[in-house]
């Protein structure tokens, strides 16, 4: 059941690279709106499981509260001006690896023309609605590590795991874990980790490829670097991809 999660590795990466660009603060925002929206414009963090898992991360990256109240407001439709809405765009890499984009944007036609022209100019190609969603599963995903000085067996670690509403459980490369549970149960999932004797360093919510796609090395650099420029567009909130 476990292994080293590629994919993992290079998400995490890119956003340790997003916050180094000073770009963390307006994605984390988005998030946060995007969670309000979607959870039937709900801004109490106690009724809206993916609101709390936006606002705890972004506390992690110490944004202020002032910004995290101005997020949410305009989730609920009441912080001013014109009210962006979330769009998916799914499209390829080069080597055939699949790319979803998820957006907030008050020009859907324009985030649209972005995306198109930044996956034409990397060797990439944009599709329509469907093209290849269905080869991620939307999960969430834990990133933990056993907190206490008594070690147990690998084998004692995942049952325990499997125990506290893990699905899939991965070494992230550092001696902890990326566990991958029920999207709509990630939060519980987090407190039970965190009562057992768990550090957890970041819960989200994730759309994790069913089979991670190989791609020859000159195909994935190309990948690795369209999937970056496309991180970096402003109305970008998250790239997810399927290469390993």
């Amino acid at each position: 059941m476990s292994g080293h999660s590629k994919w993992a590795t290079i998400h995490r990466q890119k956003g340790v690279k997003d916050a180094k660009r000073g770009a963390i603060f307006t994605k984390l925002a988005g998030a946060i709106s995007i969670a309000v929206k979607s959870g039937g414009g709900i801004g109490d963090i106690n009724q809206n499981f993916r609101l709390r898992l936006a606002v705890d991360r972004a506390k992690q990256f110490n944004m202020p509260k002032d910004n995290i109240q101005r997020a949410i407001d305009k989730g609920l439709g009441t912080g001013g001006g014109e009210q962006p809405v979330e769009a998916v765009f799914e499209g390829f890499l080069p080597g055939g690896a699949a790319v979803v984009v998820e957006t907030l944007t008050n020009n859907k036609l324009r985030t649209s023309q972005q995306i198109r022209t930044t996956l034409d100019k990397g060797g990439g190609s944009l599709g329509s609605s469907g093209a290849v969603g269905y080869l991620f599963d939307h999960k969430g995903m834990i990133s933990c590590r056993w907190a206490d000085r008594t070690p147990k067996t690998h084998e004692a670690q995942e049952l325990e795991l499997i125990d506290l509403g893990a699905l899939e459980i991965e070494e992230d490369g550092e001696g902890g874990y990326l566990i991958f549970c029920d999207r709509d149960k990630t939060y519980n999932v987090k407190e039970k980790l965190t009562s057992s004797g768990y550090v957890v360093n970041s819960a989200e919510l994730v759309m994790k490829p069913e089979s991670p796609v190989e791609l020859p090395p000159d195909s994935r650099l190309k990948a690795e670097k369209l999937a970056e420029q496309l991180a970096e567009l402003d109305d970008v909130t998250n790239v997810w991809t399927n290469y390993a």
